[in-house]
């Protein structure tokens, strides 16, 4: 039995019990508290590498402020996971920059810290990975990497529309995961326009059915806050050689 966590602190829990005079039952209950204490932290860390996301974001580094269209109280209401434990689905759905993958990202970290399984990938990746995997005969464990996850993050959804065979995975995942397991999509598109991304109208149908289903909808109509920062930095270099073109002219 690894018991790595009363090792990492036994010497220090010796000293605090000869200090402290602690009976041998404290002294034993503080070791088997740093036991489970690390086990928890790197079971943790584990799913935060097995979620693959790109980046960490937290909902605190997220600027409500800047996007008055969302209802930050609903947001924080979606990061309890409720909707995780009762196998829903989340779309953000808002134009590029407004936020939509920093809030999803922040949500799938939150449903790690809770002890969920977590799996973050973008539309393309996804069915890239599961077209490539026909030929060496892995598609069906590729598969089941997106099916098993308690909750599987589907960024970009939209970027480039879908061919028939894009199409027939991507309803398998949804298919498969209708009502066993919750799924986040983030898209520029609006809700009008998903069948338009989908080759086959068919499908189309059936897989909005089972995603909308038990879905909550947070539509951003706010404006880019890359585009925003990008305007910021701009500003400030044109204010900055209107100073420095100005000292020249005192100067002279």
């Amino acid at each position: 039995m690894k018991l790595s966590g009363i090792i990492k602190s036994f010497d220090l829990r010796v000293e605090e019990a000869i200090k402290n005079n602690f009976s041998y039952q404290e002294f034993f209950e503080i070791l088997i508290n740093d036991e489970v204490s690390n086990r928890r932290i790197n079971s943790n860390q584990k799913r935060i590498s097995k979620a693959r996301f790109p980046w960490h974001k937290t909902l605190e580094e997220y600027n409500f402020s800047y996007q008055p269209s969302i209802n930050k109280r609903f947001i924080y209401n979606l990061a309890t996971c409720e909707f995780v434990r009762k196998k829903e689905n989340v779309a953000f759905i808002g134009p590029p920059g407004t936020g939509k993958t920093h809030l999803a990202i922040a949500i799938g970290l939150k449903a790690v810290a809770l002890g969920y399984r977590v799996l973050f990938t973008t539309a393309n990746e996804m069915l890239e990975e599961l077209y490539i995997s026909r030929a060496d005969n892995s598609y069906q464990q590729k598969l089941k990497n997106y099916v098993n996850v308690d909750l599987l993050i589907i960024d970009e959804l939209g970027l480039r529309k879908f061919n028939q065979s894009s199409v027939d995975d991507f309803y398998e995942i949804i298919s498969k995961r209708y009502e066993r397991g919750s799924i986040i999509i983030t898209t520029n598109k609006v809700f009008e326009e998903w069948p338009t991304i989908f080759y086959d109208p068919v499908l189309a149908t059936a897989i909005l059915d089972r995603f909308v289903h038990h879905c909550h909808f947070v539509v951003i109509k706010g404006e880019s806050y890359r585009m925003k920062q990008r305007e910021g930095a701009i500003k400030a270099l044109t204010d900055d050689s209107k100073n420095e073109s100005n000292q020249l002219n005192n100067d002279n």
